[in-house]
Parts: C-alpha cells; sequence; structure tokens
C-alpha cells in the first residue's frame, strides 16, 4: 500500500504544482512524476534549510514545493 500511497502524494503534489504554476498540466502519468521528482527535490531543497516537516501532510507540502521549483526551471529552460 505504500507504493501506491507514494503514487497518489505524487499525482496530487504534480497537480497542485501545475495549479500554483498556472500550467495546463501533464497528464496523470506527467503530473505523478513532477511529483515524485518535485518531492526529492522539495526534500533536498528543505534538507539543506534544516526544515522538516513530519506526516502525510508534510510530505505532500514539500512534494508540491519541490514540484513547483521543478516546473518554474523547465519553464526557464524551455522559453530560453
Amino acid at each position: 500500500m505504500g507504493f501506491i500511497w507514494f503514487l497518489v502524494l505524487g499525482g496530487l503534489a504534480g497537480w497542485l504544482a501545475g495549479q500554483f504554476m498556472k500550467g495546463s498540466g501533464f497528464g496523470v502519468m506527467g503530473n505523478i512524476g513532477v511529483g515524485i521528482v518535485g518531492g526529492m527535490i522539495g526534500g533536498f531543497l528543505f534538507g539543506l534549510l534544516g526544515i522538516n516537516l513530519g506526516g502525510t501532510m508534510g510530505s505532500l507540502i514539500t512534494a508540491t514545493i519541490g514540484a513547483v521549483v521543478l516546473l518554474f526551471i523547465m519553464g526557464k529552460i524551455k522559453s530560453s
């Protein structure tokens, strides 16, 4: 059940990041991918800052912030 929960959180984080960044989204699989990679980015960045958000909500917030950073970087690369 943990892996399925991981995918659900990744998809939700990717969708939320798309909403924040005014994107059209990448579909279900793309949102999951953005959310999972965003979770890794968010975890890395929060670790550098010494921030630790626990629990499911903390994981969702961390992944969403990481996904927003990822979408921002992808947008900058795409526009240049």
